[in-house]
């Protein structure tokens, strides 16, 4: 677990006094859909809004349940839940999607034993040459899987009452976007008119982002409904663009370990940026972390979910970052983001 980086907890409370106190924004009264029902999104406290709890790269027509062992899951990766719970994360979201290793079941026991808010999600995932995406993709309609998704969260994931709070579609790079993504696009679209749940989307690059932006906003919906995931892969030009139309811009991989020693100092600058451009308020962080492997020993490795608290936190202080502006970060701006209402564009 790695518990020779964890910091002392009275040093933790030190560099983020007042991190953790519930927001009392104009998010009072918006629902968030957890794995165990609803709460107030007041109550989602600090949040980490993009993280993994398992993933199974075998591919769509593969995958399935008979693939890991449940409790096998949850043992290996409580104790990283409540690891990052005792540095002050109170809501997680899960982004492993349907067909790359989404269980709810999982999610839902996890909740229970770490008593954190765990969000699942539903959509269809077409990066890495569209390996998880379900022949049913391929030949329904945009109508038709909206659908399938608008009754996960009117009635549950696969015959539970499980009910995903948000969308995690996915596409590839495709300039322009392929027929097969522009559907999932517009279905993603047509989910959140009928469901209000946000779309978050993994987009590798400033086109393909702005492409999707542009499409939300001809079908009368508002960016700002939309995340752009591993936004870090865009330019800042690109950043700012999808910004200035609403969209969210989430910087999802922060990461202290890896290639000259992780991405720290360059996300806290593109933070910065952001900051001065005015954007702060459409600024979204988490590690893009976890990841038990379905179908290998003991889950593979894993990465632990504190490098935010550990790393990033005090780098953004040490650059004149005031508490209130890390809440920001990890408190208001993940409720604003994912409070479930239907956001129409202007015009």
């Amino acid at each position: 677990m790695h518990s020779n980086r964890l910091l002392l907890p009275v040093l933790i409370a030190a560099l983020i006094t007042g991190f953790s106190c519930t927001s009392d924004s104009a998010d009072e009264g918006r629902t968030i859909m957890t794995v165990k029902g609803p709460i107030n999104a007041s109550e989602m406290d600090t949040t980490l809004v993009h993280e993994h709890v398992m993933v199974d790269w075998i591919g769509a027509d593969s995958t399935g349940y008979h693939r890991w062992d449940r409790e096998d899951v949850v043992e290996r990766v409580l104790p990283y839940l409540l690891e990052v719970k005792e540095l002050g994360l109170n809501t997680f979201f899960d982004l492993s999607p349907a067909y790359l290793g989404r269980d709810p079941f999982i999610l839902a026991e996890l909740s229970d034993q770490s008593g954190l808010n765990v969000v699942t999600n539903t959509g269809f995932y077409g990066a890495v040459d569209n390996n998880f995406m379900p022949q049913l993709a391929y030949e329904n309609s945009s109508d038709e899987i909206a659908e399938i998704w608008i009754d996960e969260f009117e009635n549950g994931i696969e015959g539970s009452d499980i009910r995903p709070g948000f969308m995690k579609i996915s596409v590839g790079s495709e300039q322009p976007l392929s027929n097969l993504h522009q559907k999932i696009v517009d279905a993603a679209i047509k989910t959140h008119l009928e469901t209000g749940l946000t779309i978050t989307s993994h987009t590798i690059g400033d086109v393909p982002a702005l492409e999707q932006v542009e499409r939300l906003t001809s079908s009368g919906v508002s960016p700002a409904a939309w995340v752009w995931t591993h936004a870090q892969s865009g330019t800042l030009e690109g950043n700012l663009e999808a910004a200035a139309e609403g969209a969210w811009i989430s910087l999802d991989n922060v990461n202290d370990e890896g290639n000259d020693g992780g991405n720290i100092e360059w996300t806290a600058d593109r933070i910065e940026e952001l900051k001065e451009a005015g954007f702060l308020n459409q600024v979204l962080i988490s590690h893009d972390a976890g990841f038990y492997e379905a179908d290998t020993e003991n889950g593979g490795d894993f990465r632990s979910y504190t490098d935010i608290f550990e790393s990033l936190i005090p780098e953004l202080k040490e650059r004149g970052f005031s508490n209130e502006e890390i809440n920001q970060l990890l408190i208001q701006n993940p409720q604003e983001a994912y409070g479930i209402r239907v956001r129409r564009s202007e015009g």
